[in-house]
């Protein structure tokens, strides 16, 4: 499926592929998010931190009719707080969605799938 807007020009389709990956570059700038995780980890067999290829693996989209509900799976750094890392990814994705693709966003739903200690 794909979100569509009506301009007075005709018809914009967003695939997405195109939300996900905004999506996903969103959350993986927030301090704290060590990256993106695989929402079927069994099923995908990864267990690792997927690239910027792969970010629609850990990005669910739902279209409602008055916005988009955003599932976003990510793996935070050893001693951050999830709450706080949590909220600033869900204001990230709301705030690039609707600065980058005019799409509102009618809920982010954070999952963090793992925590990793950071080697220096």
């Amino acid at each position: 499926m794909a979100v569509k807007i009506k301009t007075q020009f005709g018809v914009i389709d967003i695939s997405n592929e195109v939300i996900s990956t905004v999506v996903g570059g969103a959350a993986t700038e927030i301090f704290g998010i060590v990256g993106m995780a695989s929402k079927n980890q069994i099923r995908d067999n990864l267990n690792d931190i997927l690239n910027k290829e792969n970010y629609s693996r850990g990005v669910i989209v739902r279209q409602e009719d008055d916005g988009v509900i955003v599932d976003v799976y990510i793996i935070v750094s050893y001693g951050t707080k999830i709450s706080e890392v949590s909220r600033n990814v869900q204001e990230k994705v709301k705030y690039d969605l609707e600065t980058m693709l005019d799409i509102s966003a009618k809920a982010v739903n954070v999952y963090v799938q793992g925590v990793r200690v950071l080697k220096d």
